[in-house]
């Protein structure tokens, strides 16, 4: 391997541009086309990716230094395969890439990472039912996004799915039908709260089927509308399994066993992702659930476990306690809702502790067997602790596996980890310059609104190629930061980096926190439990996280994302009017908390 230096590249117009984040350190590996800098004029602020992929020897500035084309960024111990193509800087929240063929992602598991050698691709000598521009291998939310935006740029698209409904998982079997279930709970709970304040309703009753039902319509309705979308724009849809044939080929199978081949001229993989199944839990038994069979309603249960304190399995635990049924949560690290602060997890956990007969942390599954009375499953503590319980109704919801090795990708010659993963650039190309991958199969977060915006980025880049239009060729995925939401009651959501992770990391912040016990709307809502809570960095002052647990949070975490894309500081924020009363306007007071000028708490103590 040899040291060179990395230097910024040709940035056109932009002179003595100030350093304003350093995105590496000394130390890290960095891939070709990675970010290491962020630069801002007064006009924009841009990326600054590497020529090079290699280990970071030495920095060679720092946060407020000013640079031109030229300079030097840092010392590079680089890898001994040859450079891409020198890139362009990236604008934020746009992103750009060289107008040359970018390189190949790295061989590995999921984005970024390395370790896998390319297979060598099929050749298939057939003929095709159909031809196209672009090819997507999934309807999920990154799916049909990825369809529609092609078809728009004016590509001749076929979408393949392998189930009657367009919309994926998403839409059929999580996000959109488990928001329907949440909002029929938090409306059943609020109800119950009435009483105190003068309204008293009577005990619910409550019909699963007619609940079902509703669930059902929401989805159709959802499903409905995508399938007329897609009419619209002439996409061919074929319902059916995909499987490569090689790299300009993908054979689908239909449930009747009647097969087509499709030749494409570019392909997009967004084969999504499925639960995860513990082997050691009984097979085929209807009391044994993912989150897929819970959501069908099949019971109404008095005892139900769910395996896993993550966000999945608390939202169905959220609407089955609603529903009746007394919880137990078994979770293997030491606290729920990982990737959350702990500050923001703990309101919602004294919020919901009502719900929980037993909140088993650092405790394992073991082992489980069907009985008459119920799931007898064991579990046993990190301690060496062991217990026992008996459940109607047992929800695994331990995370979810890519379906990268389910559609023959090592026919045309693409990349899969070991995990199921496929590597791609940001670009989101795959090791095939033709085929791109999307969504929950190139890595965390598994995100649908993550996969729609890269969804977006692989088909632009594809009609680029086929249309030679150099502006959209040069689309790239950048964002800076991805937020998460828990549906839960109340909803946590969070973006960026979190207080736990800068205290991890030894990065300095400045918090700056709103309690909604001094929000008018919250207060006058009778949910003033929650908070908002803003990271600053200490150096460049600028957002670079934040959380917020309460009634709508996740309607509200957007602003904060947005605030950290542009690069906002407290002033920005606390500056920017916002509409009272009103729980959005916590973000702004947050924003005052941390720069000292907030009037509607007491004064800080000096």
């Amino acid at each position: 391997m040899a040291l060179i230096d990395i230097k910024v590249p040709d940035i056109g117009d932009f002179k003595d541009v100030a350093v304003i984040e350093l995105l590496v350190k000394p130390g890290d590996s960095v891939a070709a086309d990675q970010s290491l800098i962020t630069v801002e004029s007064d006009k924009a602020s841009m990326e600054i990716p590497s020529s090079h992929a290699g280990v970071v020897k030495a920095l060679k500035l720092k946060v407020g230094d000013t640079v031109n084309e030229g300079s030097v960024i840092l010392s590079l111990e680089a890898a001994g395969a040859a450079p891409s193509p020198q890139p362009s800087p990236a604008r934020a929240g746009e992103g750009a890439k060289p107008a040359a063929t970018p390189s190949p992602a790295p061989a590995g598991e999921g984005r970024g990472e390395g370790g896998a050698v390319a297979p060598v691709a099929a050749s298939y000598a057939g003929g095709a039912d159909l031809e196209c521009d672009l090819l997507v291998l999934g309807a999920g939310p990154g799916g049909y996004s990825a369809a529609f935006r092609g078809a728009d740029l004016g590509l001749k698209v076929v979408l393949v799915e392998r189930y009657a409904t367009l919309g994926g998982v998403c839409l059929n079997v999580g996000c959109i039908p488990s928001k329907a279930l949440l909002h029929v709970a938090a409306v059943m709970d609020e109800v119950s709260h009435f009483e105190s304040l003068g309204v008293s309703f009577g005990k619910p009753s409550v019909d699963l089927a007619k609940l079902k039902a509703h669930k059902d319509k929401v989805v159709g309705k959802l499903t409905g509308g995508l399938a007329a979308m897609a009419k619209m724009r002439k996409v061919t849809v074929v319902t059916g399994s995909g499987e490569f044939a090689d790299p300009h080929h993908l054979k689908v199978v239909a449930t009747d066993g009647k097969a087509q081949t499709i030749r494409f001229k570019n392909a997009i993989i967004a084969a999504g992702s499925e639960a995860v199944k513990l082997p050691f839990l009984p097979k085929d038994d209807p009391r044994i659930v993912t989150s897929t069979g819970a959501l069908e309603l099949r019971q109404q249960p008095k005892k139900m476990l769910v395996i896993g304190g993550g966000i999945i399995g608390l939202e169905m635990g959220t609407v089955y306690s609603t529903l009746g049924a007394k919880l137990d949560v078994v979770e293997m690290l030491d606290g729920l809702m990982q990737g959350a602060d702990r500050d923001l997890v703990k309101v919602w956990q004294k919020m919901n502790a009502p719900r929980f007969d037993k909140l088993m942390l650092k405790t394992k599954t073991v082992g489980a067997e069907a009985t008459k009375d119920g799931i007898r499953v064991q579990f046993e503590g990190l301690d060496g602790s062991k217990s026992e319980g008996v459940y109607d109704l047992v929800l695994q919801a331990v995370g979810r596996t890519p379906n990268g090795k389910r559609i023959g990708a090592d026919k045309a010659g693409v990349v899969v980890g070991e995990r199921g993963y496929i590597p791609v650039d940001i670009q989101m190309r795959t090791n095939v310059a033709h085929i791109f991958a999307i969504g929950d199969i190139v890595g965390q977060p598994m995100l649908a609104h993550k996969a729609v915006h890269e969804a977006h980025v692989a088909a632009e880049v594809a009609a680029g190629a086929v249309l030679g239009d150099a502006k959209l060729a040069t689309s790239a995925f950048n964002a800076r930061v991805i937020p998460s939401v828990a549906y839960t009651d109340p909803e946590v959501a969070w973006v960026g980096l979190t207080e736990d992770e800068a205290k991890a990391s030894g990065v300095k912040v400045k918090k700056g926190l709103f309690p909604w016990t001094a929000s008018g709307r919250a207060i006058a809502n009778g949910r003033d439990e929650g908070f908002t809570k803003l990271l600053f960095d200490e150096e460049t002052h600028r957002i670079v996280g934040g959380g917020i647990v309460g009634t709508h949070a996740g309607d509200m975490i957007g602003e904060i994302a947005l605030a950290i894309e542009i690069g906002a500081d407290a002033v920005d924020i606390g500056k920017t009017i916002h509409p009272h009363p009103t729980l959005g306007e916590s973000i702004g007071m947050a924003a005052e908390v941390a720069h000292g000028s907030c009037t509607d708490l007491p004064p800080a103590k000096r």
